[in-house]
């Protein structure tokens, strides 16, 4: 049973529960966890601001809509996951017909007021739901959203996407973006040796710790120290972190490991990814520190409809344009030294977390050759991205 509104009916008022891909099959997601776990972070008007102040993802968005007006103009657009509802209000700027706004989070009411205040209430309709629980009246000819997470695939918003296009997009619409890419690279870090030493920190004081609690307490809490010893491992030496990286930490040739096509991807494409990719470093003597991540998504139509002016939204480091998405930095303990012209032979895989699908686990397995031809030790490392 749902309730209606405006033509538009917003279903499951009675369900706790919905359903993610993940491992190749249905899981059940409890909502109240997923909202929690996710959806609860964006109903802050801090967090939207941080979203909105990032100038290369607005500038990209902006110019993507007004530079291809005539996607928009006497359109029906759908906003997934509209957020404060900016994408909605240009695109109604832009001369669309209709705009639906999906929202999941309470921001769906900031949104209702910026629409009224900017003047177009009488063409964005903003729909509060999940995309999942939402009938819309009419099919559209554009889908827009900003659902790239870091490293692109964290928190899972593109399934969301593929929901909306799956259900809703006319067979001659167009997504917005259009494309997406994931790169990987070689980096050099002096964190690698912060971290290590972090981590070492922490083990020394859990010694002091387990010294301490025997002494004055009379616990011998040393049957811990395994457990204890996983926890830091993975918080310190496993876990991929956000960072701004300088592009001369890049000390090798960028690979792309996955190429996305918002109107064919289904979300089997993106639930387990793999790839084999081969890199050459660049520098003479430098460590090998581990390998940086980011990724590049593209407004160009589809063929049958094209973009006037392609518009690309990069996250790669840059000495003059940063992102709130950063990169991704993988470090390996301990670094290994390269040279100049040895090269990376990496499989790579992403795959989500089992304990919570919009979290990632990736893993790099890799070899390097020697520009001599020696061959070094194969090693594969594992990391979550949290």
């Amino acid at each position: 049973m749902g309730s209606r509104a405006n033509g538009v009916s917003i279903g499951g008022g009675d369900r706790d529960t919905t359903t993610s891909a993940m491992n190749g099959g249905a899981t059940v997601v409890d909502k109240g966890v997923d909202f929690a776990n996710y959806f609860c972070t964006y109903s802050f008007l801090y967090h939207q601001k941080e979203m909105l102040s990032d100038r290369v993802r607005m500038d990209a968005y902006y110019n993507a809509i007004f530079e291809n007006k005539h996607h928009f103009l006497g359109k029906t657009v759908l906003d997934v996951g509209t957020g404060s509802g900016i994408l909605a209000i240009w695109s109604a700027q832009a001369g669309a017909l209709k705009v639906y706004a999906v929202e999941a989070t309470t921001m769906c009411e900031h949104a209702r007021e910026l629409v009224k205040a900017n003047n177009v209430e009488h063409i964005v309709e903003v729909i509060g739901g999940s995309m999942e629980d939402v009938t819309l009246p009419e099919k559209v000819d554009v889908i827009i959203s900003e659902w790239m997470g870091y490293f692109l695939l964290r928190e899972s918003m593109f399934d969301s996407v593929i929901y909306a296009r799956d259900h809703w997009l006319k067979p001659t619409g167009v997504m917005y973006p259009s494309h997406a890419r994931i790169w990987v690279a070689p980096i050099r870090s002096r964190l690698t040796d912060q971290k290590m030493n972090d981590y070492e920190g922490a083990m020394d004081d859990w010694f002091c710790f387990l010294d301490e609690t025997k002494t004055f307490y009379g616990v011998d809490m040393s049957v811990l120290t395994k457990p204890f010893t996983e926890e830091q491992r993975k918080y310190y030496l496993e876990t991929s972190f956000w960072n701004n990286l300088h592009p001369e930490q890049i000390i090798g040739t960028a690979a792309i490991v996955k190429e996305i096509d918002c109107l064919t991807t289904t979300v089997s494409d993106v639930l387990n990814v793999r790839a084999k990719i081969c890199s050459s470093i660049t520098e003479e003597e430098k460590r090998l520190c581990g390998f940086g991540g980011w990724f590049d998504v593209h407004f160009r139509g589809r063929k049958e409809n094209p973009a006037k002016q392609v518009i690309e939204l990069t996250t790669a480091p840059s000495t003059k344009f940063s992102t709130h998405w950063g990169q991704q930095v993988f470090l390996l303990h301990p670094p290994i030294q390269t040279g100049e012209g040895d090269s990376l032979s990496v499989s790579f895989a992403i795959d989500r977390s089992k304990e919570n699908h919009r979290l990632l686990e990736v893993e790099f397995d890799c070899n390097i050759t020697r520009s001599s031809g020696k061959l070094l030790p194969r090693f594969t490392r594992k990391f979550y991205v949290e």
